[in-house]
C-alpha cells in the first residue's frame, strides 16, 4: 500500500527513484570543568577542530567541478569565512580560558548567543541565516565529539536516488547533487534557508519539513517526490507512477521553455510592460542578476555588512561595498534597503542597545533601531547618498509604521545631503526615496506614505505574518501562512491603489512576488513591478507573457469583492488554469 507524506515544497520538479536514508543522531553537549593546567590543551583541541572543519570545507569546494556556477560554490565560501570569524574562532577560546569549561560547552554557549541575534531579526529571510551558523558549529562539534568528520562520506551508488535526511547543509547538497541524486527531502528546514535557495538555483526537486521521514521510510523504498506541491509518495502503484512520469515530461518541457525566455522582455498579451527586478544580499549574487537578465535590483539587503562583528562598518566600508555592486550592475538600477535588524551589544555590529524584549519581532527593529541609534544610521545614509553619484541608486526604508518616522528619516537624509555638500562630496540630489510596506498600519496608511515618497515596495513576508499573527518559520504555526487570506489581499490592493492615485510606482519584493501561482492575481490587482530571487524570474516572466491585464483586472476585482477565502482560492486556480 502506498504512503503519502507532506511537507513544504521548496524546489519545483518531479523525481522518481529509490530512497537513500541518511541518519545522524542529535548532538548532545555536556559541560565539564577543565583543570587549570589543561586549559591551553583544551584551547588547542578547539582550534584544531576549527582547522579540521576548514580543511573539510576546502576539500568539498575542491571536489566541485570547475564549471559549477560561482553562486553555488559561494555557499561554501560563506562557511569558510565564518570559520575565520572571531565570533566562532576567538570567543569560545575566551570562554574556555575565562570559565574553565570544555571546548564543546564553550562552543555551545557561543552558538546560543549568536543564534539569539538571528532569532530577533525582523526579516524572516535573515532569521533563517541561523541555519548557517548551526551548520558550521555542528561541523565543529562533531569533530570535537569524534562522532564523524561532519561530511556525509557517501561515495558512488547515488545516481537517481532521492536522499532523505533530518537536514542538509548547502555544502552537503552540492556534493550530493554532483553525485547524481535526483531530489532530496528533509525532516526540518524552511523555504528561505540557504539549502532551499541552492536547490532552486540548481533546479533540484526538494521538499522540507516532512515529519516522520525516518519513522515511515526505509532505504531502497520506491519514492515519488513532487517539489511543487510538497508531496512524498512511498511504494506508489503503477497508475500513480504513470501519472508522475507524464508530469516529468511536462516539467522537462517547461524548463526548456524557461531557458529560452532569458532574453525575452516581460510584456503581457495586451502589450503592458512589466518590470522584473532581483532581490540580493551579497555582492556575489550579482552574477545571477546578470545571468537571468533582470532589469536591476529591487531589494539589496545590507544586513550582512553589520553581522558577525563587534563594531558596525564605517561609512567608507559601506560606500565601497555599494560601489562594487553598482559597478557590477553596469548601469542597471540598485535599490538599497537601509539596515533591517535588531541590536545586540555582545556579538553584533548593529547597535549599542541590549537584547530586545520578549517579542523581538514587535520591538526595536529596522527603522526604529536606526532612528534611536543615529550613530549607526547616519553613516549608512551618507554612504548610500555618496554611492548614488556613481549610478542609478534608490534608497528604501524598512518597517515604517507611521508618517512621523518618515518625517524623521527624510529630515536626516536632508541633513546628510547638506553635510556632503559642505564637504564637497558628490551625491544625486534627486535620489528617489521609497518605503517598505510590511506593517499592516503602513498598508492602511499607504495613501499618506505615497504622498511623501517616490515609490513603495510591498514586503509580503512580514505583511502576511503581522496581519495573520503567525511566524512563518515556526513549524507549529506556519500552516496558517496564507498569501490568499482576504485581509492580506485587501491590504496589498490598498497599497497598489494608493501608488496609482499618487502617481508613484509600487513594487513587491516579498516571496509572493516570485511565486508564479500568484502572478496573474497580482497583475489583475494592478502590480507592474516584481522583485524576487533571480531563480524565480523566468517562471514569473512566462506567466506574464501569457497573461492579459485587461482580461484579468475585472475577474480579480470580482474575486476580491467576494471576500470569501474559499472563493478566492478557487478563483485564483481558475485564472491560472489556462497555464497550469
Amino acid at each position: 500500500m502506498s504512503l503519502a507524506l507532506t511537507g513544504i515544497g521548496i524546489s519545483r520538479g518531479i523525481a522518481i527513484g529509490r530512497a537513500h536514508l541518511i541518519v545522524r543522531g542529535s548532538i548532545e553537549v555536556q559541560e565539564s570543568a577543565i583543570p587549570d593546567r589543561l586549559i591551553e590543551e583544551e584551547v588547542a583541541r578547539y582550534l584544531d577542530a576549527v582547522a579540521t572543519a576548514r580543511r573539510q570545507l576546502r576539500s568539498i569546494r575542491d571536489r566541485i567541478p570547475k564549471e559549477t556556477r560561482v553562486d553555488i560554490t559561494a555557499f561554501i565560501d560563506t562557511y569558510l569565512l565564518m570559520l575565520d570569524d572571531a565570533t566562532i574562532v576567538n570567543t569560545p577560546v575566551d570562554l574556555i580560558r575565562d570559565t574553565g569549561c570544555n571546548a564543546e560547552w564553550a562552543l555551545k554557549q557561543q552558538r546560543d548567543a549568536v543564534v539569539e541575534v538571528f532569532e530577533q531579526m525582523n526579516d524572516a529571510y535573515l532569521r533563517t541565516r541561523r541555519d548557517d551558523v548551526d551548520h558550521v558549529i555542528n561541523r565543529i562539534q562533531r569533530i570535537l565529539l569524534s562522532t564523524g568528520q561532519g561530511d556525509l562520506h557517501v561515495e558512488g551508488g547515488l545516481h537517481g536516488a532521492i536522499v532523505l535526511a533530518d537536514d542538509l547543509t548547502p555544502a552537503e547538497t552540492v556534493l550530493l547533487q554532483h553525485q547524481g541524486i535526483s531530489a532530496f527531502a528533509t525532516e526540518y528546514g524552511g523555504p528561505l534557508s540557504h539549502t532551499a535557495i541552492l536547490a532552486r538555483s540548481v533546479q533540484l526537486p526538494a521538499v522540507v519539513g516532512v515529519h516522520g521521514i525516518q519513522h515511515y521510510l526505509q532505504d531502497g523504498d520506491t519514492l515519488i517526490l513532487d517539489g511543487q506541491h510538497g508531496v512524498l509518495i512511498a511504494d506508489p502503484d503503477e497508475n500513480t507512477l504513470e501519472h508522475y512520469r507524464e508530469r516529468q515530461v511536462q516539467e522537462a518541457r517547461r524548463r526548456s521553455e524557461l531557458a529560452s525566455l532569458v532574453q525575452t522582455p516581460a510584456v503581457t498579451l495586451d502589450q503592458r510592460p512589466i518590470r522584473l527586478m532581483a532581490n540580493i544580499e551579497l555582492p556575489e549574487d550579482i552574477e545571477a542578476v546578470s545571468r537571468e537578465n533582470t532589469q536591476g535590483v529591487g531589494l539589496y539587503r545590507t544586513e550582512f555588512l553589520f553581522m558577525n562583528r563587534r563594531e558596525p562598518p564605517d561609512e567608507e566600508e559601506q560606500y565601497r561595498c555599494y560601489l562594487g555592486v553598482i559597478e557590477a550592475l553596469n548601469g542597471k538600477p540598485l535599490t538599497i534597503r537601509t539596515l533591517d535588524m535588531g541590536a545586540d551589544k555582545q556579538v553584533d555590529g548593529a547597535g549599542k542597545g541590549g537584547l530586545c524584549g520578549g517579542n523581538p519581532a514587535l520591538g526595536l527593529r529596522a527603522i526604529r533601531l536606526c532612528l534611536k541609534d543615529l550613530g549607526l544610521f547616519r553613516p549608512q545614509l551618507r554612504a548610500i547618498l555618496r554611492a548614488s553619484a556613481q549610478g542609478p541608486v534608490r534608497m528604501m526604508i524598512p518597517m515604517l509604521s507611521n508618517t512621523h518616522e518618515l518625517r524623521q528619516v527624510l529630515n536626516l537624509i536632508e541633513e546628510a545631503k547638506y553635510s556632503l555638500q559642505r564637504q564637497g562630496l558628490a551625491y544625486d540630489p534627486h535620489i528617489r526615496i521609497g518605503g517598505m510596506i510590511e506593517v499592516p498600519a503602513a498598508a492602511l496608511s499607504a495613501a499618506a506614505f505615497a504622498r511623501r515618497l517616490d515609490f513603495l515596495s510591498i514586503g509580503t513576508n512580514d505583511l502576511i505574518q503581522y496581519t495573520l499573527a503567525i511566524d512563518r518559520v515556526d513549524d507549529e504555526v506556519n500552516y496558517l501562512y496564507d498569501p490568499l487570506h482576504p485581509a492580506v489581499l485587501r491590504l496589498i490592493k490598498m497599497v497598489i491603489d494608493a501608488g496609482q492615485i499618487a502617481g508613484i510606482p509600487v513594487a513587491m519584493c516579498g516571496e509572493m512576488a516570485g511565486d508564479p501561482r500568484y502572478t496573474r492575481l497580482l497583475l489583475g490587482m494592478g502590480l507592474t513591478e516584481f522583485s524576487m530571487h533571480p531563480s524565480a524570474l523566468q517562471e514569473v516572466k512566462r506567466v506574464i507573457n501569457q497573461s492579459s491585464i485587461s482580461t484579468l483586472a475585472p475577474r480579480v476585482d470580482d474575486l476580491l469583492q467576494s471576500g470569501e477565502a474559499d472563493q478566492i482560492v478557487a478563483g485564483v486556480e481558475a485564472i491560472n488554469s489556462s497555464l497550469y
